[in-house]
């Protein structure tokens, strides 16, 4: 009786016969290799064979190697694909990972490199395969738990989070400050296969462009002047897991041009080092500032913003979502309900009016340490509008920073928060002279979102009363 595992079996697709026999030779000791010599012969072999891991030229008669890898990977999904071309750029690249490669090499191929790039596609299939139910408990328990919303906008953001998570795929995360770009990419590595690997963030702004250089990818000892001994960066400390850059903007010229040498090559060398280190790491950058401006400027690289910009998440500022302040709200009144053994477990309809009706600059960072100092402050059991800083309840009642639809507004302690809401979309119509694009900017909402209350409020009996 046999009891030899099955070997893994590999589809070459390469219109080069030289190249076809090279890599069937090279590959036939440890895998089972099909070879095709066309992106059409290709998608028959993948009809009639169980086939694993495609490896494929990009440039081919006929059909080309990504055409091939969107149709292959549409019939079969948990197919790993590598594609390999002589005329490498940066755009192959990202449009290679965008259609789902696993990775992108260039010809001619370095063996060693292949083997090990293989063996780590497929270490990291198993690990995926299993864990899917680990990744569905993480999802609820721990992947999008901190990121609270219920929005239109926030629901195609989760959507975005879950299906770029498992992927190896660098992500660019862009939104203002305080609207929780950490929090996305800690649950983009908590959803993705390296979830037992380590999670390394570093803040660039923070640091000297010498400091980051070293920070990044370490030193020798006795490369500049206090490097007592040898190092490892951050790049080897994430080896194997999820390495988080925030503020990429702004790191300098000379950094960029290695980051973008890691970011292909995956290897790089230590400050005052000649010998390459080769590293295993998913990348997820986040700024909040617009990059392709900073291309357009000259500020920063675009080859290297193509890399970064292959799965991009815009996070949305708060003002910009006012419907999920009432379930933020909910959220952190738990947390620090709970965080200073205080009985609260709610918040009254007009406190909640005028957290809606204020713009929050400092987005859902600074909507969460103002529900702390109000949790901290109350002396009932529910927050009131008495519990609300000074001057977020002076801005949102007098009209500050666009708030106008409040003043001289009431709302009855016992409105439910639907109707305080519909309240205050009718007076800023009514104050902005029946302006609708006026009044969405003065309630600091997208006239998409003031045109859909409305269409909802139009459908209900009491529609035309209320205007």
């Amino acid at each position: 009786m046999n009891t030899e595992p099955e070997k893994t079996r590999i589809l070459v697709v390469d219109d080069d016969k030289n190249t076809r026999d090279g890599l069937h030779r090279a590959l036939r000791r440890r895998y089972d290799v099909l070879l095709a010599e066309s992106g059409d012969r290709a998608l028959d072999v993948l009809a009639e064979e169980d086939v694993d891991i495609l490896l494929s030229d990009v440039r081919m008669p006929g059909i080309d190697g990504i055409t091939l890898l969107q149709r292959a990977r549409a019939r079969h999904p948990g197919l790993i694909s590598v594609l390999l071309t002589a005329y490498g750029n940066v755009e192959i690249a990202v449009e290679a990972m965008k259609a789902g490669a696993y990775d992108f090499l260039m010809k001619p191929v370095n063996l060693d490199h292949l083997d090990l790039l293989l063996q780590r596609a497929l270490r990291s299939r198993e690990v995926e395969a299993e864990n899917v139910q680990l990744r569905e408990q993480l999802d609820d328990k721990f992947g999008l738990e901190n990121i609270v919303g219920n929005s239109g906008v926030m629901r195609s953001l989760f959507e975005t989070i879950r299906q770029a998570s498992p992927t190896q795929a660098t992500v660019l995360i862009q939104g203002d400050s305080g609207t929780g770009k950490e929090l996305v990419a800690h649950a983009i590595h908590r959803l993705s296969t390296r979830v037992n690997g380590p999670f390394v963030a570093v803040h660039c702004a923070a640091l000297s462009s010498n400091l980051l250089e070293s920070e990044l990818f370490g030193h020798e000892k006795g490369a500049f002047t206090g490097a007592v001994s040898q190092r490892k960066g951050r790049f080897e400390m994430a080896d194997g897991g999820t390495l988080f850059l925030d503020e990429i903007s702004e790191i300098d010229a000379a950094v960029q041009v290695k980051l973008l040498r890691v970011l292909e090559e995956r290897r790089f060398e230590r400050v005052g080092g000649d010998h390459p280190v080769e590293v295993d790491i998913r990348l997820v950058a986040a700024t909040n500032r617009d990059l392709k401006a900073l291309v357009a400027e000259g500020k920063f690289r675009e080859d290297l913003f193509f890399r970064l910009d292959v799965v991009n998440v815009m996070l949305p500022p708060l003002r910009a979502r006012p419907d999920d302040i009432p379930m933020l709200c909910g959220h952190f009144i738990s947390e620090f309900a709970e965080k200073n053994q205080k009985a609260v477990d709610g918040i009254t309809p007009d406190a909640v009016n005028l957290l809606m009706a204020y713009r929050w600059p400092g987005n859902v960072r600074e909507l969460r340490n103002t529900i702390e100092k109000m949790v901290v402050f109350c002396r009932s059991d529910r927050l009131t509008a008495r519990d609300i800083p000074a001057g977020i309840k002076a801005e949102a009642r007098e009209g500050g920073a666009g708030v106008g639809p409040t003043r001289g507004l009431s709302v009855a302690p016992e409105s439910s928060l639907a109707d305080a809401e519909k309240t205050m979309i009718y007076a800023a119509i009514k104050q902005q002279g029946g302006n609708r694009t006026k009044a969405a900017e003065a309630l600091g909402i997208s006239r998409r979102t003031l045109h859909r209350k409305l269409r909802q409020y139009e459908s209900e009996e009491d529609a035309q009363s209320c205007l």
